[in-house]
């Protein structure tokens, strides 16, 4: 008789993630008799995405369940990768679905009367900063008589800057800031969006094609050159680091701020062993120094969703069903991840451990969302070489913007065969 075929499964790599899959899988064969044997496979972003879709991995049958994120959603649907899972929620949904979700947590995965997707890890992009070091009456009264203001989190830009300075001391391994600048079509490019909207700017021209070629963008874009090119502020290894290595250099207390998603602010909370826990707190965003611009987030968030091509279907999605309950999803919480359920965001145990958890609610209401077009990852990767650019060259940003403009315009606006 021959052996069945695996589940497998691509995990966003990630230590908790990894762990909570490994637990979830043993506790859904424990509660269901299933038998199947099970890979849970960690991937880098990059690969990921290389092996969910450029290798047709979803399709083929590689992969029966994957973690794939909402900025990917568009082109998993037009090549037709993903299981549709509405008859299967209408024949057995998850507890209290839809009403346990923000609606902000199930509206990218709908395609018409299509849903590829089911929430696994969410948490938008805010200020992760160590409030340790801005309670410290020392740190208020120097900072007081250096600057003649007080010592707050920061809400501009420009006092970012000015904070991440004041607590930059490489002497003792603490620095200002640190950023994920590694480049990876991601993080680069979710700042760059960060710096436009936070200045009032829009990433479309109104009629749904992709604008970065602006007066909001020049100026987020220079700013961001100059900022994480101040060694007298800036982590060193920032260049390097993608958004879960930036997250772990703050977690073992080497960054007085970060902006990163909210899940590597909480994370430092369920970790017994983590240097600044119970030290960390977050915020808003800043916005730019004018009068127009006002924080935002960015909301892309973690899906569970089937291959199209997997062998396994129907137990992938009561794997899933089981996966996104009230008692798991608090458990991926309290492993390090963001829980997507409102009772999660809510719970008494978890604010208790993580007491800015009930603010996610909250950054929600700010969040931006990046457009949604099948050919993201190559109009991204367009971004992300103006942004490194920026960094890496002398060349004047309004040059580098115009010239992706005309790369982006190819890219947005293909030519029509009859």
């Amino acid at each position: 008789m021959t052996e069945p075929q695996p589940f497998r499964v691509a995990v966003r790599k990630f230590a908790p993630f990894e762990a909570h899959m490994q637990k979830l899988w043993a506790a859904y064969c424990a509660h269901s008799g299933c038998t199947l044997p099970a890979e849970f496979v960690p991937l880098d972003l990059h690969p990921l995405h290389q092996s969910l879709l450029t290798d047709k991995g979803l399709q083929n049958g590689a992969w029966d369940l994957a973690h794939i994120n909402t900025d990917w959603l568009p082109e998993a649907q037009a090549a037709g990768a993903l299981l549709d899972l509405t008859p299967l929620i209408q024949q057995n949904p998850p507890a209290d679905f839809p009403d346990g979700w923000s609606p902000s947590l199930l509206g990218m995965q709908e395609f018409g009367d299509t849903t590829l997707g089911l929430p696994f890890h969410d948490g938008p992009e805010c200020l992760i900063y160590r409030k340790d070091l801005f309670d410290s009456p020392a740190e208020q009264a120097a900072f007081q008589q250096l600057h003649g203001r007080p010592l707050l989190p920061p809400a501009t830009w420009g006092e970012l800057q000015q904070v991440a300075r004041f607590f930059h001391r490489p002497e003792q391994n603490l620095y200002g800031f640190v950023a994920a600048g590694y480049p990876d079509g991601h993080n680069t490019v979710f700042d760059f969006c960060l710096h436009l909207w936070t200045r009032g700017g829009q990433l479309h021209d109104g009629q749904g094609r992709l604008q970065i070629d602006s007066e909001a963008a020049r100026a987020g874009l220079s700013f961001y050159r100059q900022l994480l090119r101040d060694p007298a502020a800036i982590h060193p290894q920032s260049m390097q680091y993608e958004s879960v290595q930036a997250g772990q250099a703050f977690a073992r207390g080497e960054a007085a701020l970060m902006i990163n998603w909210f899940g590597f602010a909480a994370v430092c909370e369920v970790d017994d062993a983590c240097p600044v826990r119970g030290k960390v707190d977050i915020t808003a965003v800043p916005r730019g120094e004018n009068t127009v611009g006002s924080s935002a987030s960015l909301n892309v968030y973690w899906l569970y969703a089937i291959g199209a091509g997997s062998r396994h279907q129907q137990v992938a999605y009561d794997f899933i069903r089981f996966a996104v309950s009230p008692e798991n999803d608090k458990r991926l919480t309290l492993e390090g991840g963001i829980g997507c359920r409102l009772s999660t965001w809510h719970d008494a145990d978890i604010n208790a451990r993580v007491p800015y958890y009930h603010k996610l609610a909250e950054l929600h209401e700010k969040a931006e969302t990046l457009p949604q077009k099948a050919n993201w990852a190559q109009l991204a990767a367009v971004i992300d070489e103006v942004v490194l650019r920026a960094l890496n060259t002398e060349e004047p940003v309004a040059e580098l913007l115009a010239a992706a403009q005309l790369k982006i315009n190819a890219l947005d606006n293909p030519p029509h065969h009859v």
